[in-house]
């Protein structure tokens, strides 16, 4: 059985892929197009990973499986259902895993012969007898095809890696290539970075240098090693001062080189084997286990295949057993170590486990080493991987596990219960769950939920929010989604897709296209937050994070926080007065670009693409909103004048739009295109050198023209020049569309424009003697501040058009969209900042590289996004235990291009201290219940807290203050509820049912300590 699909060769379908290329990049996705990958066994980690890598891209993908479906296959595999129950596990599965990339052709393998697995470049295989995994291994390691096993049993699972005898890396770590100027190179080779920046290199790094001075040789291509000196400064390893003495200039580039790694089969890696480190916290597990899954094969052997018994105390002693006649077969294993009898039993205990989260977990993170495998990029694990998450298991009393509480039921969640248990099943069944967000992150969480029939209960429900529509490149990572469904309500789609995944989840779900914020707290109210166990962050910006976070420690909610950065990913635990919230600790802001280096002495394409997009709303935003609210509002000059800004360019700009500049046929769009670039490129460098000429020096008597400053040069039009092209073709569209004129249909037509370009007239520059420009981020802006004398205002205002003479006129404002490749948008700000590049002979971008950084977009993979909710899943289960023990949770953070693990117990949340009384900073306050009067609340913290109120507020409006005596005695037998509505002179609403009240309270000595705010509770 095979579905057929046209496979990319040397075009990628960056509509589709668009968030995946700035991860892996051109290079790296054509070689993933050109590997066939071989899937083995497909339970739930096997579908795991091949859902992940279909997604991803590859040349071709085939599945062997040939067992039948039985129920409990239902507990990790999501493209089963009951009425497959029977069929081959293989051909059941690839109709729905055809679904999710068009450009990935599926097929089903009938046998494992030699003369198939040689058509392969990567094999997978999960759920294989040792024996086997070592003749395919065989076969493989000899054939230079790379190999992965890998197996989850309840919370513990294993992976094994083999990409043959020289494995060739060609990027590492997919970052971007460090770059950065040059301060001084000594003559032993020292070279130091300008202004105290980072280089942020390591040693045996390769760099090359272009436009240093003094020592030309540098400047030849040719790269060099270096040893990092410190933050500052590195050395050039093979340097000879005999090159030259340095003057100036010199910009430094990263080069990154392959790298050769090689890798060892599996039968001697059985024997001696090399393992990666997933969490250093038990850094003496992974032998233990190495023995232990060797144990489970061997069990298997002896029992037809079958896998101990859930909890099975006669099985674990087996297990035991045999893991210690491994330890004494190969001592040097556990190095003279015993064998730890607690963590081989809890192995053995939960062996047929086959839980959604360790299956999300590791599919996410083997199928990004099939996509290493494929393409060379990033580095594979060498060789094994062991991980587990004993901290998932319930602790409590009511959740007991025993070979009768871990018995099958003959229910599709019998894998989980087998590890749990079936009262932590029934919990789990009856949670009452809050999602924000069902975009990527989201539809791998909702997907996790329904396999572990989360909300199936008689009392559970899952809410869903997102404000969100389907897009085309969502359907790379977000793989609820299909084609169909593009410009559809995501919650909704998502949510009708995982009902189909589990039935059981029908009516149990309930979506909403409310965004969650302020705005809503009317429909995301009190009773709302109340009802929930807990809540998800599925989120991709800090605004509405930091909201969440903000009604989850007002409600006392635990959160589960995560998110992801291409190949990085984090997770994040917020427990109730145990951790702190996620709004405790914050990322530094990113670093803004200078206004002076954007307005005149750009040194990165950065900065360019950063003037373009500026020069784009300018154009074509600003410029007619202006425009339109000047013939709309009467009042707009004046409204103006009272705003601080440039008065007089707006005024200006509005009188060229409606007079001087205004079109009226396509080809004055083309003439105006054409002047600008004149203006932009040519007179305004001229301007600048006119000012600064190339010979200028400082008032020290220094070189003005020195790094990072680069003297520019005048563009000269050429129609042959694609970015010239483009930014006449793009700029005289947009304005064709503010004006409501038509543009170009289709491709625009050269000998049409150059037909139009050769009868305009290029006005001849002459230099402003009055121009003044900020030479120095630091000094002040020599513009700001000025006052436009008012009889200019005046004369600019009465020269424009009176807007009742244009009643009903107005133009169309372009609102920036960076994935309508027809739109021109991409095209003007790429065409834009190519020749401003070209002016500061700085490197020029493709319109790619530009997409990514004007439209802001944040690369991401399935693959990430896979793990990251795995591991957000092993924490709902410690969440849904209640563990109050804070080493037990863990926060996460992933590189997987690294690849890099780390895990850490959350921060605690502070505690502070008054009288006798510590609390917590975060989560605790005082709760008052009813609608007390003033006296009352005086009362309440005299008698309980033994402190005197001196103040309350509520938000800036002040309720109370002991020293306006008179003023406050009519209050003291006033409800709070009226003394608010006194103050505000607003009535409150049905939704303003908790109150939240500052305070400031005196002890005995007059003294104000530090107490928590108060919470009215109507």
């Amino acid at each position: 059985m095979q579905i057929d699909s046209p496979a990319p060769e040397d075009k990628i379908d960056e509509g589709l892929y668009s968030r995946q290329l700035y991860v892996l990049g051109k290079e790296a996705m054509l070689k993933m197009a050109s590997s066939n990958v071989l899937i083995i066994g497909l339970k739930g980690l096997g579908l795991e990973i091949a859902k992940n890598v279909a997604l991803a891209g590859v040349k071709s993908l085939s599945l062997y499986d040939p067992e039948p479906v039985v129920l409990q296959d239902l507990s990790s595999q999501f493209f089963l259902a009951e009425s497959d129950i029977g069929t081959q596990r293989a051909n059941a599965t690839l109709p729905k895993l055809a679904e999710l990339n068009q450009y990935v052709p599926i097929n089903v393998v009938d046998a494992l012969t030699p003369e198939v697995i040689k058509t392969f470049s990567v094999v997978v295989a999960t759920n294989l007898p040792l024996s086997r995994q070592l003749e395919l291994n065989e076969l493989t390691h000899a054939n230079n095809i790379r190999f992965i096993s890998a197996d989850v049993r309840g919370l513990f699972a294993q992976a094994f890696v083999d990409f043959g005898d020289s494995f060739a890396i060609f990027d590492q770590t997919g970052e971007e290539p460090k770059t950065g100027i040059v301060s001084d190179i000594e003559k032993d080779g020292t070279v130091t970075m300008l202004d105290d920046n980072r280089h942020g290199l390591e040693d045996g790094n390769f760099v090359k240098f272009s436009e240093v001075k003094g020592i030309e040789k540098l400047n030849d291509g040719s790269i060099y090693k270096i040893k990092v000196l410190g933050p500052f400064a590195f050395q050039l390893v093979d340097f000879d001062p005999a090159w030259g003495t340095y003057q100036k200039g010199g910009l430094y580039t990263e080069v990154k080189t392959p790298i050769k790694v090689s890798y060892q089969d599996l039968a001697t890696q059985l024997r001696t084997p090399d393992y990666f480190m997933s969490d250093f916290a038990k850094f003496d597990r992974p032998p233990q286990l190495h023995l232990g899954f060797q144990a489970l094969h061997e069990f298997q052997i002896e029992n037809n295949g079958q896998l101990p018994g859930p909890h099975n105390e006669e099985d674990a002693t087996t297990i035991v057993n045999l893991t210690k006649k491994l330890a004494a077969k190969y001592p040097d294993i556990l190095a003279g170590a015993d064998v730890d009898e607690d963590l081989i039993r809890e192995l053995s205990y939960g062996a047929r486990g086959d839980l959604p989260a360790m299956v999300a977990f590791y599919g996410g993170f083997l199928a990004q080493e099939v996509l290493k495998a494929c393409s060379g990029k990033f580095v594979p694990i060498k060789q094994w991987l062991y991980f587990d998450s004993l901290e998932s298991l319930p602790e409590s009393d009511e959740y007991k596990r025993s070979e009768e509480a871990c018995k099958p039921i003959n229910s599709r969640y019998d894998n989980q219960i087998a590890v749990f248990g079936l009262n932590f099943q029934r919990k789990l069944a009856n949670l009452k769950i809050f999602l924000v967000g069902s975009g990527a992150i989201g539809c791998e969480m909702l997907k996790n939920w329904a396999m572990m029939g989360i909300a199936t209960g008689p009392d559970g429900k899952i809410f869903i929010t997102d404000n969100d529509t389907i897009e085309k490149s969502n359907l790379n990572r977000q793989f609820l989604f299909r084609a169909k469904d593009v410009g559809r309500n995501k919650s909704e789609v998502s949510s009708n897709a995982v009902c189909a995944m589990n039935p059981d989840l029908k009516g149990k779900i309930e979506a909403s296209i409310d965004k969650v914020g302020e705005d809503t707290e009317h429909i995301f109210n009190n009773d709302f937050w109340e009802n929930l166990d807990f809540v998800t962050n599925a989120l991709d910006n800090v605004e509405a994070r930091t909201y969440v976070d903000r009604r989850c420690v007002f409600f006392r909610k635990p959160l589960l926080e995560s998110g992801t950065l291409g190949t990085k990913g984090n997770t994040q635990v917020v427990i109730p007065n145990l951790t702190e919230s996620y709004s405790s600790s914050r990322d530094p802001p990113e670093k803004s670009i200078p206004l002076c280096t954007l307005r005149s002495f750009p040194n990165k394409i950065d900065h360019t693409i950063a003037w373009a997009k500026s020069l784009f709303q300018g154009f074509f935003h600003d410029a007619p909103e202006n425009v339109n609210l000047y013939l709309s509002q009467p009042n707009f000059v004046e409204t103006v004048l009272k705003q601080s800004g440039d008065v007089k360019g707006i005024l200006e700009t509005i009188n060229q739009y409606l007079t001087t500049d205004k079109p009226y046929t396509f080809e004055d769009c083309i003439k105006w295109a054409r002047l600008q670039f004149e203006d932009k490129f040519s007179n305004d460098i001229k301007q600048l050198l006119y000012n600064f000429p190339k010979d200028a020096v400082t008032s020290k008597g220094e070189p003005f023209w020195t790094s990072p400053k680069r003297a520019p040069e005048p563009l000269v039009f050429d129609i042959n020049d694609p970015n010239h092209f483009d930014f006449v073709t793009g700029g005289a569209n947009l304005l064709a569309y503010v004006y409501g004129l038509k543009g170009d249909n289709g491709e625009p037509d050269k000998k049409y424009y150059t037909s139009v370009l050769s009868k305009i007239d290029i006005p001849e520059w002459n230099p402003k003697s009055d121009v003044k420009i900020q030479v120095n981020d630091n000094d002040p802006d020599p513009n700001a501040g000025l006052v436009t004398d008012n009889s200019v205002i005046e004369k600019l205002s009465s020269s424009l058009p009176s807007p009742s003479s244009l009643a009903g006129y107005r133009l169309s404002t372009v609102e920036f969209e960076k994935d309508d490749d027809t739109n021109h948008h991409i095209e003007f700000i790429n065409a834009a900042s190519n020749c401003r590049a070209e002016n500061y002979f700085i490197e020029v971008a493709d319109k790619s590289k530009t997409k990514f950084i004007a439209g802001r977009i944040i690369p991401a993979i399935a693959t990430t996004t896979a793990l990251v909710t795995g591991l957000v899943c092993l924490e709902l289960y410690k969440v849904t235990d209640g563990k109050t023990n804070i080493e037990k949770y863990k926060n996460g953070f992933v590189n997987l291009a690294l690849p890099f693990f780390a895990f850490s117990e959350p921060v605690a949340s502070a505690k502070g201290k008054y009288g006798d009384k510590e609390y917590d900073k975060i989560w605790d306050r005082f709760d008052l219940y009813g609608d007390l009067t003033l006296q009352e609340i005086i009362d309440y913290f005299k008698k309980n807290e033994g402190l005197e109120l001196s103040m309350m507020s509520y938000g800036v409006s002040l309720l109370f203050a002991s020293f306006y005596v008179k003023k406050m005695e009519p209050r003291y037998k006033m409800k709070i509820s009226e003394i608010i509505e006194l103050v505000t002179k607003k009535p409150l609403t049905e939704n303003d049912k908790s109150l939240i009240l500052e305070v400031c309270l005196e002890d005995e000595n007059g003294e104000e300590p530090d107490v928590p705010y108060a919470v009215l509770h109507l």
